[in-house]
């Protein structure tokens, strides 16, 4: 599990990185790769405490939308 949150920690500072840069200079490579690491890092998070804690928040956000 130490595993999973160390290249999931990783894997949040290069899409925070890649997030900041500006809409207008990205090609449609860096849009895919983007989108790739971002599902990369849900199904990592999936799995710690602290994404089963998120999950079970937009349970309840979704639960009291309707």
């Amino acid at each position: 599990m130490r595993l999973s949150v160390s290249a999931t920690v990783f894997l949040a500072v290069i899409i925070l990185v890649r997030l900041s840069r500006r809409t207008e200079a990205r090609t449609r490579n860096d849009e895919r790769v983007t989108a790739i690491s971002c599902v990369v890092f849900g199904v990592l998070i999936a799995a710690t405490p602290w994404g089963q804690a998120i999950l079970r928040l937009v349970g309840v956000l979704t639960t009291a939308a309707h």
